[in-house]
């Protein structure tokens, strides 16, 4: 599991290679990512955006950027998580992926960001 904290956000990842979706020959292989994020600072706040970052061992690095996470911008009362499952592909067996998230705090409209850490996309017979 990674973890980070930024900004009194906890942000803990961990990932999970999907073989039954995966196609090796075809060059596709799924991964699944579980996403903790805990507000650890004294403010209610609530997420607005993703930016992601996804690269494979070819060098191709590719960036993601949308609202909210599955179709959601949760609020988090100070000692409040949310937490959701998510997936990517990669053309590669081994890949990493990171990012940052952009909240803004309710009392006060400020915007800030909170660091993903980053994460290791492996499969699990490329991890010797």
């Amino acid at each position: 599991m990674e973890i980070i904290v930024t900004n009194g956000i906890k942000v803990s990842v961990e990932t999970f290679y999907q073989e039954e979706y995966s196609r090796p020959q075809e060059r596709k292989f799924i991964f699944a990512y579980r996403i903790t994020i805990e507000n650890m600072s004294p403010y209610a706040v609530q997420l607005m955006r993703r930016h992601w970052y996804i690269a494979d061992c070819t060098g191709i690095v590719r960036e993601v950027e949308g609202e909210g996470v599955i179709g959601k911008q949760p609020i988090l009362e100070p000692g409040e998580a949310h937490q959701y499952v998510s997936w990517s592909h990669l053309f590669t067996e081994i890949g990493k992926m990171s990012g940052y998230y952009t909240f803004q705090r309710l009392s006060n409209g400020e915007s800030f960001k909170a660091d993903i850490p980053a994460f290791n996309l492996v499969t699990p017979y490329k991890m010797n």
